[in-house]
């Protein structure tokens, strides 16, 4: 995988962190709450370190 695609497919995974943020929202998750939580948990830290390793893709 290109380094470009690979920016692109962190992009695209980006964009939907706030279909987790949604979920939480819901009443009815139940013990799935934990799970939506560490979801989104971790997709943030791979968004911190994707900041990291590739500053220049840092979206304007």
């Amino acid at each position: 995988m290109d380094k470009q695609t690979l920016i692109e497919r962190i992009r695209t995974i980006e964009s939907k962190r706030e279909v987790l943020l949604d979920l939480l929202e819901q009443p009815s998750l139940g013990t799935l709450r934990l799970d939506v939580n560490q979801a989104l948990e971790e997709l943030d830290d791979l968004i911190e370190e994707f900041k990291e390793t590739f500053p220049e893709a840092q979206q304007g």
